[in-house]
């Protein structure tokens, strides 16, 4: 159950050009990065600023361009042969201060509980995934509630008004896609060999 991160692909068969051009000025991907999290910073204060409808247009805006500076860092670093545990590091820490980020642009127009709920739910799919791939396990993506389909339901949020309903279903949401991601790494990674030791409690 991929959702819209199916359409990964295809999106970054779109954005080869912006990344050739970006290997020719030798743009580092750290800044790739860093773009993204100053564009969910833009999505966040045209979301609390701005009142629905007029939010709609500059939040979808800067939501895409966050998540073509998504893909782009890691591609960028893969075709300059600048992959290193630092950018790894930075690109897991960019997405989540992004996506907390865009969130905290409904303190405006929502309950402090509720925004803190659904930035906390947010983060679980990701976390689940990382320990997934400590573990030994492939990396997950996608939905049913994932990075895209929440920069989706935001939007939805600029367009109509609805704060609290669009919260409630980033954080439901949220938590059905980590426990859907724990249920297949359950079984990926199967149960422990003999002899294997785990981490301190």
């Amino acid at each position: 159950m991929n959702g819209l991160y199916a359409l990964k692909p295809w999106y970054a068969d779109k954005l080869s050009g912006a990344r050739a051009a970006l290997v020719r000025r030798e743009v580092s991907p750290d800044t790739l990065t860093a773009a993204g999290v100053v564009c969910a910073a833009g999505a966040a204060a045209a979301l609390a600023w701005l009142p629905a409808p007029l939010a709609a247009l500059p939040v979808a805006v800067l939501l895409a361009a966050r998540l073509a500076f998504a893909n782009l860092d890691g591609a960028l670093a893969r075709d300059t042969g600048r992959t290193t545990r630092r950018g790894a590091l930075l690109n897991e820490l960019g997405d989540r201060a992004a996506d907390l980020i865009v969130l905290a642009g409904f303190l405006a127009v929502a309950p402090l509980w509720l925004v803190a709920t659904a930035g906390l739910a947010a983060t679980l799919p990701s976390w689940v995934s990382l320990a997934g791939a400590a573990a030994g396990a492939g990396r997950l993506n996608g939905g049913p509630v994932g990075k895209t389909e929440r920069c989706a339901l935001v939007v939805v949020a600029a367009a109509s008004g609805w704060a609290v309903p669009v919260l409630a279903v980033v954080a439901a949401g949220s938590a059905l896609t980590a426990g859907v991601r724990l249920v297949r790494l359950w079984g990926e990674l199967g149960t422990a060999a003999p002899g294997d030791v785990r981490g301190a409690r």
